[in-house]
């Protein structure tokens, strides 16, 4: 889900811009003013509550504001929120750091409206003639600017050190501004992190697949069984562990996997992202997959799994038996068996797993290999779009 906060002093044009990218992103939009000002209006416990506040200028009660958001976020059906007026002070940065990361959710970035002092006074004052607001008349204005430089302007520094709050131009025209927040927006939507499994029965085309995948979408390539056959070919210590497994076609221990995933993921630390083939195969490998991309800060993407008839796979694997590319567990079909009922025994789990996170996709992978690859990118774009 795509996760926006709009970030600026009181007067930048939030509110205007807000509706723009509301309709350009699908988003839903969340304004705490707004929807404080309603509860005002409504006379509700809440808007009693608030409404002497507001009118003074000052920050309303966290607690109070939490509420709301996660109400409002719960009942989105959108592709994301933009926040507007949100977060205000450190605190709320931390509060809705914590929200998100409830909810699976991360905030893409921090797009602040920047416009000379002066000029924001002017345009709240005006503001003030035509829509009658209580909360912008001159003494209110002051106070709240001066809130903001006091609680509001040490938010940046939160989400710059995050490296995702980007200074947009907010003079000019209103188009022009937009276009501004667009280009910065499109940009870090392509520039996000992002982490793809392919998943699937031995002999699914996953390999022929995934490398060519991985270039398209300029991700780091990790495939365990790679990784796996290089340590066994250098009778490495970890390659004279996994070579009885290897041989009779059984899952490596998962520690093992761990630490060759981590060593490789070490070794690329301006990475955009990973492609993953081979890895989770089990229900408690998904577990440890989403413990390793947690401690990175980020998640899985989708899950696709390469869905393949059996028969065609034991006989795409039979036919590797024949050429340089075999492996040790293709010469013999009582393995070749054995991996495919190993897969089929684990594979409704693993399934299930991604599909309550709606990270699942499959197609069939018995289609010609241009086909597939092409059946693959799209799931992937669509996949990203959500993320």
């Amino acid at each position: 889900m795509l996760n926006i906060v709009l970030f600026g002093a009181p007067g930048a044009g939030k509110g205007t811009q807000s509706k723009m990218l509301v309709e350009k992103y699908n988003l839903t939009y969340i304004s705490t003013g707004d929807v404080l000002r309603k509860e005002i209006e409504a006379k509700s416990d809440i808007g009693l509550l608030v409404e002497d506040i507001m009118n003074k200028g000052g920050l309303v009660d966290d607690e109070i504001i939490i509420q709301i958001i996660e109400r409002t976020i719960e009942n989105s059906t959108t592709g994301g929120i933009l926040f507007d007026g949100f977060p205000r002070t450190v605190v709320q940065a931390y509060i809705l750091e914590g929200l998100l990361h409830k909810m699976n959710r991360r905030p893409l970035c921090v797009l602040s409206l920047e416009a000379p002092r002066q000029m924001l006074v002017e345009r709240m004052i005006n503001r003030a003639k035509i829509e009658k607001r209580k909360d912008d008349k001159r003494s209110v204005i002051l106070n709240r600017f001066k809130e903001y430089d006091n609680k509001t302007i040490p938010v940046a520094e939160f989400y710059k050190e995050k490296g995702i709050f980007c200074s947009i131009d907010g003079t000019g025209d209103v188009n022009d501004v937009f276009s501004r927040l667009e280009a910065v927006i499109d940009k870090m939507i392509e520039s996000a992190y992002r982490n793809i499994l392919l998943f699937g029965p031995p002999g699914s085309g996953r390999g022929t697949q995934a490398k060519d995948l991985a270039k398209k979408y300029g991700l780091i390539y990790i495939s365990t069984g790679a990784m796996i056959r290089e340590e066994i070919e250098k009778q490495s210590e970890v390659g004279l562990q996994c070579q009885p497994y290897i041989e009779k076609g059984d899952t490596v221990p998962d520690l093992i996997a761990i630490k060759l995933i981590e060593q490789k993921i070490k070794k690329h630390p301006n990475a955009r992202g990973y492609l993953f083939k081979g890895y989770p195969s089990t229900y408690v490998q998904a577990y440890i997959m989403d413990g390793i991309l947690e401690k990175m800060h980020t998640s899985v993407t989708c899950m696709i799994e390469m869905k393949s008839n059996p028969l065609q796979c034991f006989k795409r694997l039979n036919q590797r038996s024949k050429t340089e590319r075999r492996r040790v567990y293709d010469m013999d079909p009582d393995i070749i068996v054995h991996r495919l009922e190993i897969y089929e025994q684990s594979a409704s789990k693993v399934r299930a797993y991604y599909q309550n996170k709606n990270k699942y996709y499959s197609i069939n992978s018995d289609a010609p290999v241009d086909v597939v690859f092409e059946s693959l990118c799209n799931i992937v774009d669509e996949a990203l779009k959500k993320a």
